[in-house]
């Protein structure tokens, strides 16, 4: 709502994302072992192809922490991003890694899922701009052109940016460019993307030598939002809360490992790459080093949401008209 980037369409990605997971299944095909069966067997579908952010599961499942807490978790990607939260309340997957403006979105749509645990407490979602553009703050925004991915989400940042500075939001340009953020920044079609992320897409166009600007748009009236939240339906927490419970403890031995251990965590997420989204080592080492800190809750337990978190949230979004119906920040996450 991240070297195959997400500048990539996603039409391709789900297409190779298919094809990625019936290799998967094909792979899984031997029977269970006698252990196996006695496990309580999880299937979580990350938020988008395995990456730095997801090295703390990775490392939860190399270290023996998920089996410890007597769970045999299946770790999958989505044919296509945006259907994890469906698949989670249809009960066609247990828990999902998703966005928490998206759950709020997806409540008032009447989709009966929740989130249970905050991973990644800040928006990594970050206004990029070219270094040459004589831009200082986001009232210099008037003049260019802003590429954005299809979402009228994003759109919202920046104009909420923009208005908060003192702008009015009807002189902004935006241009839809899909998913090919970095081209569109690159070869100069616009000046500007919002939809990059801090630990992926900024890495990647510095790497090519791109100098950017970079506006956090929390700093101009957009909510400290939790970029990366894991999701369960309603139906899904009344029947296996204590299971769900115990997949939380283990991730979070998976991140406190980590913390800890940041090389070796990774490594483990490198050795299992799909050749058809292999990673840059360097990159995935610069983006673990950013992700770390922002998915720390400090002295409170890793995962954990505040209802103010959840409010600010779900206010701010039905200032700009995103929610199609009103719903209960205390509704639309459980600590468990």
């Amino acid at each position: 709502m991240r070297n195959v980037t997400r500048s990539f369409k996603r039409a391709w990605i789900a297409t190779v994302l298919i094809v990625t997971m019936m290799t998967l299944s094909a792979c899984a095909a031997p029977k269970a072992t006698e252990k196996e069966q006695q496990l309580d067997e999880l299937t979580v579908l990350l938020d988008w192809y395995p990456n730095a952010v997801h090295s703390f599961l990775f490392a939860a499942e190399s270290q023996g922490y998920f089996e410890e807490a007597g769970l045999h978790v299946k770790l999958q990607t989505p044919a296509d991003t945006n259907d994890a939260i469906k698949l989670v309340a249809a009960g066609k997957a247990d828990l999902a890694i998703s966005y928490q403006m998206q759950v709020a979105i997806s409540r008032g749509e009447d989709i009966p899922i929740v989130s249970v645990a905050a991973l990644v407490r800040h928006p990594l979602n970050q206004l990029f701009i070219l270094d040459d553009k004589k831009v200082e703050r986001p009232m210099d925004l008037a003049e260019l052109k802003i590429g954005y991915p299809s979402i009228p989400l994003y759109e919202s940042f920046v104009k909420t940016m923009f208005a908060h500075d003192g702008g009015d939001p009807s002189q902004l340009t935006f241009v839809d460019i899909g998913w090919d953020l970095i081209p569109a920044m690159t070869t100069g079609r616009v000046d500007a993307i919002i939809g990059g992320y801090v630990n992926h897409e900024k890495l990647l166009l510095e790497k090519e030598d791109v100098k950017l600007k970079t506006f956090i748009p929390s700093e101009y009236g957009v909510p400290d939002y939790y970029e990366l939240v894991l999701t369960a339906s309603e139906k899904g927490i009344e029947q296996k809360g204590d299971v769900f419970k115990r997949f939380i403890e283990a991730a979070t031995r998976g991140f406190e490992y980590t913390m800890e251990h940041p090389s070796e965590a990774l490594q483990y997420l490198l050795d299992k790459q799909s050749d058809n989204f292999p990673l840059d080592a360097e990159i995935e080492q610069q983006s673990l080093a950013i992700l770390l800190p922002l998915m720390d809750a400090g002295t409170e337990a890793f995962g954990k949401q505040s209802e103010q978190s959840w409010q600010h949230a779900i206010d701010w979004l039905v200032e700009q008209g995103q929610l199609k119906k009103d719903i209960e920040a205390k509704d639309a996450f459980r600590n468990l």
